[in-house]
């Protein structure tokens, strides 16, 4: 516990200063954790596969080009360049033809790469995106996260007695999942109402948020579920006490892409 929370705090020092700064090096940063979120990615695959180079490099090299071409129009539509996608996955499907060995590559591993490099390209832009729109409201939807599961964590050690999803994530419970929800909710709107808007409809954003929190736990079982897979506990151990990018973004990478369902709403 104590070096998780030497981490977490030397994590704010690092984010805090780029999140007030903004601009160009917000997003520099945003790319770097996305590449390495895909190289943890790519990394967990090839416990039970090595991947060919030519591949881990061009799935790197697609990151940036989906990241920073995904925009969003005056409707606060997102706007997704199909070229570039289509791009990505002629790539990876050519490579199979190339390479002719399922041993060395199949089409599996080429959709594998594609749903990889697509997630966090898409994702990672949404980082860009919500900044872009109001960084305070990036901070209402890493609030949701946060709290749900930090109070997930206290509430299944206080009171936990029944297993949500043993097989996939064995300490988790039913009781932590709806403290974590229940206070997360709560710590989240009110940072909403008191920072963001105040004249927001109490009852909508309080029922958006409530769902967010059940989709964020949702995404963190999810990713527990690749791990389980592939018999680790950790995407890597890149931060002493948290694992990797993708164990600390689990949630809120479900969470982000779920609030692009309410953005015209909010």
């Amino acid at each position: 516990m104590k070096q998780r929370i030497i981490s977490a705090l030397v994590l704010i020092l690092l984010i805090v200063p780029i999140f007030v700064v903004g601009g160009d090096l917000f997003k520099v940063a945003i790319l770097l954790i996305a590449m390495l979120g895909m190289k943890e990615y790519l990394d967990i695959k090839e416990t039970k596969k090595e991947m060919p180079i030519l591949v881990k490099l061009l799935s790197y090299l697609f990151i940036p080009l989906i990241l920073f071409t995904v925009t969003i129009d005056d409707s606060l539509s997102l706007i997704i360049d199909f070229r570039v996608l289509a791009s990505l996955f002629l790539t990876l499907l050519l490579l199979v033809v190339l390479y002719h060995r399922r041993e060395t590559y199949s089409i599996n591993d080429a959709n594998y790469v594609f749903m990889g490099d697509m997630f966090l390209g898409i994702v990672m832009s949404l980082f860009i995106i919500y900044y872009g729109i109001n960084r305070y409201l990036l901070i209402y939807l890493i609030l949701i996260t946060t709290m749900t599961d930090t109070f997930a964590l206290f509430c299944g050690m206080l009171i936990g007695r029944h297993k949500l999803l043993e097989a996939v994530s064995p300490k988790k419970t039913w009781e932590g999942s709806f403290g974590g929800s229940i206070f997360g909710t709560f710590i989240a709107v009110c940072f909403y109402i008191t920072v963001i808007n105040p004249e927001v409809d109490l009852i909508l954003i309080t029922s958006v948020t409530l769902l967010l929190t059940i989709v964020g736990q949702l995404g963190d079982l999810f990713f527990s579920a690749i791990k389980r897979y592939y018999g680790k506990k950790d995407f890597s151990n890149l931060i002493p006490g948290h694992g990797g990018v993708l164990d600390r973004l689990d949630s809120l990478i479900f969470v982000l892409l779920a609030y692009s369902f309410f953005l015209t709403v909010l």
